[in-house]
């Protein structure tokens, strides 16, 4: 007999299925997922965590009149696979394949596109009442995880929500509490009981009533709710939830498909806005990936039988090289601190935290408390590393200004991921750090060449007392020796690498190695050009770009960001101010667009990031051909 995941084409044909067979399709799919994802890559563990979580969704619910946005979209896969994408699924995150992440281009069945935590309780309360505007009827279902419910966007939403009359229900998907088998046993009986109709209905009409007693009715229902909601804090993990207006359910085993779908077809005909709480485990049906959930959470491909990661390499990371040296400086300075957004994998803190737990600091997924907290710790004499991904630093992009650069507080923005991001998509590539960043007063920024010149920017950025980002890329590092004793740059100071007559390349970060490339095919072409290794963006290094420049046909500028108020577009400032208007400027540069997912390779190639690229993109403006 065949797979039954090869008879379902639409989560309508899920309803035609008993629990047997429902169970032996969750299987199918976790047996789908990690095969496809061990080739590929991907996000596994919290996908492997929600696969009777979707099916009991898809089942209870009519997708797409109702309506699911799945937080951050990283555990999507079980509902791509449920949702007309089986027979393109092995095409996920690859260039011109499907996305890893929920899109509302790809399909009906993605209500909302996501690929940053804490949106989706805003997201499906927006959708809420848009449908209870237009007198609609169907339901709105938002799941979000224990880690991106620590984002204070969850808490806004659900606190506006609690003050909207609508009917909304949100999913939490908790993978990480636990919960012993007494409290969990209680607490399980508890919910069934809270969770029936009839009893919320006369909960809600005593409330009422007794409220209505003239004198004494307001001090009767106070003195009520204050035993009430004692007791409810020894036993209820959800007083939070119901003080904001949601009646809680839960928490449930995640894994039981009976219990799920009980849950969820009793939810739908309770009015009001529901919160319901899963327990589910990371990785589940893996053993591998239960036992190393963060390994495999942003897994590249591996070996099923064993789990090992494919492909070795001596060459360190950014990261890696990051977190290595900031221990190396914090035993040195005990004043420097760390903070991550709840990322200490994946921003290299893991040794820093374990070294120096009481100067590392997790804050959960919350980038702007994380920006203002190291603002005041600053402001009380430390120096904190804010190590977040560029794209998600550009959710605290006010505090930075307000609470960072305003004060000009001395504060080093570690910008990870910046550019080419890859696989993960247009929700993740790094391109826009330069140009949010740039236009802020006080700020220094710096990109480094290779692995060795991070570490001298890291100690330049202890050593001077204000705002500093640096940015590097994903992946592996040059390879370059390593200097024993870290030293600073200069402020401000460029780097001469190779002299040429005809044409200058400006080239910042990880461009300056493709633009020594570059100078040499052009070389080939009869083009002399010299090279610079800007290093920083802000201050810019005016005598040395100013006097190049005046010597030269022309200036090409080459960043892995955004052309649009990046470094080029400073470049392009810097010549006007200077007097250099007959300098011409050609910045090469990302477009104006968002950036789809494929490799970094492929991605790099198609947009011009390349030595041959770069080479082509001067030849052109030269109205030279090959």
């Amino acid at each position: 007999m065949g797979r039954i995941l090869d008879l379902i084409s639409s989560p309508s044909e899920l309803k035609k299925l008993g629990i047997p067979e429902l169970r032996e399709l969750a299987g199918e799919l976790r047996s789908e997922i990690i095969s496809t994802i061990s080739k590929v890559g991907g996000h596994l563990a919290s996908s492997l965590g929600v696969v009777e979580l979707t099916i009991a969704l898809h089942y209870v619910f009519d997708m797409p009149r109702d309506k699911i946005i799945w937080d951050v979209g990283h555990q999507c896969y079980a509902h791509k696979l449920l949702t007309g994408r089986r027979e393109v699924f092995s095409s996920i995150r690859q260039h011109c394949g499907i996305s890893g992440f929920p899109r509302k281009s790809e399909s009906d069945f993605d209500s909302f596109g996501t690929g940053h935590a804490s949106t989706s309780i805003s997201a499906a309360l927006g959708i809420a009442v848009a449908r209870d505007l237009r007198k609609e009827k169907f339901d709105v279902i938002s799941v979000i995880g224990d880690g991106a419910m620590t984002g204070g966007m969850a808490f806004e939403a659900l606190n506006n929500a609690g003050s909207v009359n609508t009917d909304l229900i949100v999913v939490l998907n908790d993978n990480e509490m636990s919960i012993s088998r007494n409290v969990g046993a209680l607490a399980g009986h508890l919910a069934h009981v809270r969770m029936n109709p009839g009893l919320l209905r006369v909960r809600k009409e005593l409330r009422k009533i007794v409220r209505s007693i003239p004198r004494i009715g307001p001090d009767m229902l106070k003195a009520a709710e204050q035993i009430e909601d004692h007791l409810t804090y020894l036993v209820v993990p959800g007083v939070i939830f119901e003080a904001l207006g949601f009646a809680y359910l839960g928490p449930f085993d995640g894994h039981n498909l009976d219990q799920l779908i009980n849950v969820l077809e009793k939810a739908k005909h309770i009015e009001g806005n529901k919160l319901i709480h899963v327990i589910t485990k990371k990785g589940k049906g893996y053993p591998p990936a239960e036992k190393d959930a963060t390994k495999f959470h942003g897994a590249n491909p591996f070996d099923i039988d064993t789990g090992d990661t494919n492909g070795t390499s001596k060459v360190y990371t950014y990261t890696e090289i990051f977190g290595s040296t900031l221990v190396e400086l914090a035993r040195e300075n005990e004043k420097i601190a760390a903070i991550t957004a709840a990322m200490p994998d994946g921003t290299g803190l893991i040794d820093f935290a374990r070294e120096f737990p009481a100067r590392f600091f997790d804050v959960g997924i919350a980038e702007q408390h994380a920006v203002t907290f190291a603002a005041a710790l600053a402001s009380e004499g430390f120096i904190p590393f804010v190590a977040i991904y560029s794209t998600f630093l550009q959710r605290a992009f006010d505090q930075i200004i307000h609470d960072v650069c305003l004060q000009n507080l001395h504060v080093v923005f570690i910008v990870d991921r910046a550019g080419i991001v890859g696989e993960d998509g247009s929700t993740h590539q790094g391109i826009f750090d330069l140009s949010y960043l740039r236009m802020i007063p006080n700020i220094v920024i710096m990109a480094p060449k290779d692995e060795n010149e991070l570490r001298s920017m890291m100690k330049t950025a202890i050593d001077h007392n204000g705002p500093v980002a640096i940015r590097y890329p994903r992946g592996k590092a040059v390879g370059v020796p390593l200097d024993e004793k870290v030293a600073p740059l200069e402020i401000g100071k460029g780097e001469v690498i190779r002299e040429g007559e005809d044409i200058v390349l400006f080239a910042l970060g990880s461009m300056v190695y493709p633009s020594i490339l570059a100078a040499e095919k052009l070389a080939a072409n009869g083009i002399s050009a010299t090279v610079v290794n800007a290093r920083f963006v802000k201050p810019l290094d005016e005598a040395l770009l100013v006097g190049i420049a005046r010597k030269m046909r022309r200036v090409f500028t080459v960043e892995e960001n955004v052309a649009s108020g990046g470094f080029g577009t400073a470049v392009a400032e810097l010549m006007q101010r200077s007097g250099c208007e007959n300098v011409g400027v050609s910045i090469i540069g990302l477009p104006d667009c968002f950036i789809e997912h494929a490799s970094q390779g492929i991605l790099r190639e198609k947009l011009g990031m390349t030595p041959e690229g770069i080479t082509q993109s001067v030849l052109g403006s030269l109205q030279v051909t090959l």
